[in-house]
């Protein structure tokens, strides 16, 4: 399973006014846009979710978790995210039934993907879920990882890359959850880890443009879903160069 979404085009045609801010579906659906009688994925499924949620100066997402594993990359904006104080391009991931929050908007408001190897049927809030989040605890334990601001490069930075850079910016676990950043110049390709030692990777691309193989160029905000029954994946920068994050999911049993 490969999915690419193109920024342009997802923000361009599918970006959609909620009422609790907008929401762009880039890769899957959510609960936002699932038709009436509609039945969601099987939950023991691999089913990848991508979306941007944007939300205003002063706004406010109050403690809760999410019975899916979950990443969230902060792209615009900042603001606090818990305890965590959270700016572009901050990357913040959460194990299924881990609660996490207030995430509040600075004055600039705030804008994040949402990304899901999984399908979730959406938030629920502390403390009136509080008995469910005790009962899942038996079988997964809170986890979180954070890492960032990682400012995405400008045009002048990319166009002066002579070499491709790989950083691990939340270490690889034991169990596969991982992040990498990889800043690369143009035309230059990198390999990212094999997903079979995850649970599904999402590229995204920070600043400049990138291609999967026999793909078209993806512009900034542009992201990639790799499945872990896939091959090895690469990412070949543009003419100008590109700024990458690959996020793996952890490995999960599935009935």
């Amino acid at each position: 399973m490969l999915e690419t979404a193109d920024a342009s085009v997802q923000l361009a045609t599918r970006r959609r006014r909620t009422a609790n801010g907008w929401n762009t579906p880039f890769i899957g659906k959510n609960r936002n846009i699932l038709q009436e009688g509609e039945a969601p994925p099987p939950d023991n499924t691999v089913y990848p979710m991508a979306f941007l949620v944007e939300k205003d100066a002063g706004a406010v997402v109050h403690p809760h978790f999410h019975s899916a594993d979950q990443y969230q990359v902060v792209v615009q904006g900042g603001g606090s995210l818990g305890k965590h104080a959270i700016g572009t391009v901050a990357v913040h991931y959460t194990d299924a039934y881990s609660a996490y929050g207030p995430i509040i908007a600075n004055d600039r408001g705030v804008s994040w993907f949402t990304l899901r190897n999984t399908w979730d049927p959406g938030a629920r809030y502390m403390p009136a879920n509080r008995q469910i989040l005790r009962e899942a605890r038996a079988k997964i334990a809170h986890r979180e990882a954070t890492c960032g601001p990682l400012p995405a490069l400008s045009v002048a930075d990319l166009a002066a890359l002579k070499e491709i850079q790989t950083e691990a910016v939340i270490p690889e676990t034991e169990d596969g959850l991982g992040t990498w950043r990889y800043t690369v110049p143009a035309g230059g390709t990198v390999t990212g880890p094999a997903p079979a030692t995850g649970g599904g990777q999402f590229w995204l691309v920070s600043a400049g443009s990138a291609a999967v193989p026999g793909g078209e160029l993806l512009p900034p905000q542009s992201c990639v879903f790799v499945g872990p029954d896939e091959a090895v994946s690469t990412m070949t920068a543009g003419p100008g160069g590109a700024d990458l994050i690959c996020m793996q999911f952890p490995l999960r049993a599935r009935d």
